[in-house]
């Protein structure tokens, strides 16, 4: 059997204000393998993004263990999740979160500059050979205005992939797309799969894309329920 990447045990997460209490995930146990590709589906407002957000740790459940490559993380500081983040996990948002006033090359770089160890050159190459796998080569001095929805995707994917993590956790990659654009990054997300063993956990509301997927996982009001 392939290792855990990450896996969610008895997680809850509650958001609670002065008047009231809501449950946003409730006993929520959840394995993600190595080299697996994951959908994770469900109707608006069900917790697919606070998932998300934890797996990504972005956030803490309120009870509950998350464990990433089999250790427990809820004794790390800030900053040794920060490192964890940066070494261990891609993110793939659905509004691309790109910098317009830089070229695509250095919007791809720039997480690398948080990364111990990496000079600028070192920095500068891998960004190369992440947008060479995306297929964006001849636009690395482009800037993201000059790109089509589609290809600011792929520079968003390029830039997830520079860092080299275990897994990707990518939020609606599609659903700023036309059904043309989208399957274009369905089928990159797969190649990055099958092909280069890249563990891909993807929300979406799109059923066809999710059964291209190795496994879907559903949620309902919080819950799992398949």
């Amino acid at each position: 059997m392939p290792a855990p990447v990450l896996r969610l045990t008895d997680i809850e997460k509650v958001y609670q204000t002065s008047t009231i209490e809501t449950t946003a995930l409730h006993r929520v146990n959840l394995t993600i393998n190595r080299g697996e590709f994951v959908s994770v589906m469900g109707p608006s407002g069900c917790g697919k993004s606070t998932l998300l957000s934890l797996m990504g740790l972005l956030d803490e459940p309120t009870s509950g263990t998350i464990e990433v490559d089999g250790r427990a993380v809820q004794s790390y500081s800030d900053k040794e999740l920060a490192g964890l983040r940066n070494q261990k996990i891609g993110f793939v948002f659905q509004s691309y979160h790109l910098i317009n006033d830089l070229a695509v090359v250095d919007n791809v770089e720039l997480p690398l500059l948080y990364r111990p160890g990496l000079n600028g050159r070192e920095r500068r190459q891998r960004a190369l050979v992440a947008l060479d796998k995306v297929g964006l080569s001849a636009r690395t001095g482009h800037f993201p205005s000059q790109l089509s929805g589609g290809q600011r995707q792929r520079v968003a994917i390029a830039r997830a992939l520079a860092g080299g993590p275990e897994i990707i956790l990518a939020d609606e990659p599609t659903g700023n797309l036309d059904s043309v654009m989208g399957e274009e990054i369905m089928n990159l997300l797969l190649a990055l799969n099958q092909q280069d063993g890249v563990t891909i956990v993807m929300v979406t509301h799109d059923e066809q894309q999710a059964q291209k997927t190795q496994r879907v996982v559903r949620f309902f009001d919080g819950s799992q329920v398949g």
